[in-house]
């Protein structure tokens, strides 16, 4: 069996805090192949978000161990892009300059003429083009996102973070960057891992939905999501799409101890 891009092991974490640890991941494990599209779900406050820094590289687990493409994570990895609800753009660049940024950092060989064609082809991608000399604050937050997901993707990352990205959009600009997801993901492939609170959301761009128990979180439940390559929004108005919901907001509640184990869905 080929071995996972994103291999989590038996990892726990704890945070200091005046009273003492509070923990927040107890033994949780993780596979992700390459190419593959996971998303995490479940309770606030779950440890989520620290999910993602232990891939990242930003945060190391008091005990268990991370692999990304057969090497231990020890530190923050050039090849992992990451995206945030806020988009967090530099207001004094443009949306040009703003998605080049990581191509300052991350040395890529790259010419300075190849990091411009290859940032205005990811905004023709998302549908910015035309918007390349804009201000953050010239474009609506839809766009924003838009123009962070091309920052994040800029430089070819191996593994793509996505931590709860399309939260604070309304729900038809949700859904049509949903559909922006997969059409990027199909001309710029990535190992991606999604933090959602929408469970609409995890059903459609991912191939497999990871459901956490509450604090400390292990890994509680795993539901595959049948055909993952790109689909139609009315796909979540199907018969299908609802049985995999109610899966999914059943093991929330058992998670959130409003369900006994053996309840079914």
């Amino acid at each position: 069996m080929d071995q996972p891009l994103i291999d989590i092991k038996d990892v726990r974490h704890a945070y200091k805090t005046d009273k003492g640890p509070l923990p927040v991941l107890d033994g949780l494990t993780l596979s992700v192949p390459e190419g593959g599209f996971v998303a995490v779900v479940g309770p606030s406050g779950c440890g989520k978000s620290t999910l993602t820094r232990l891939i990242a590289g930003l945060m190391i687990p008091d005990e268990g161990e991370v692999w990304l493409h057969g090497k231990r994570v020890k530190g923050p990895r050039s090849t992992v892009g990451m995206a945030f609800q806020n988009p967090v753009l530099l207001e004094w660049r443009s949306i040009l300059r703003n998605v080049m940024l990581p191509l300052e950092i991350v040395a890529t060989g790259m010419s300075k003429k190849d990091q411009e064609d290859r940032a205005r082809y990811l905004l023709s991608l998302v549908g910015l083009s035309g918007f390349e000399d804009k201000r953050p604050s010239e474009l609506s937050g839809g766009m924003r996102q838009r123009a962070s997901l091309c920052r994040s993707i800029v430089h070819k990352p191996e593994v793509l973070i996505l931590d709860e990205p399309f939260g604070a959009l309304d729900a038809f600009t949700r859904e049509d960057l949903w559909q922006t997801m997969h059409k990027v993901k199909e001309k710029e492939p990535f190992t991606g891992v999604l933090i959602t609170h929408d469970l609409r959301e995890s059903i459609y761009l991912a191939d497999q939905v990871v459901v956490l128990s509450g604090r400390p979180a292990r890994t509680q439940h795993v539901l595959d999501v049948p055909d993952p390559g790109p689909r139609d929004i009315e796909t979540l108005y199907t018969p299908q799409a609802a049985e995999m919901l109610a899966t999914l907001r059943h093991q929330i509640q058992i998670a959130q101890g409003r369900a006994p184990e053996e309840a079914t869905a």
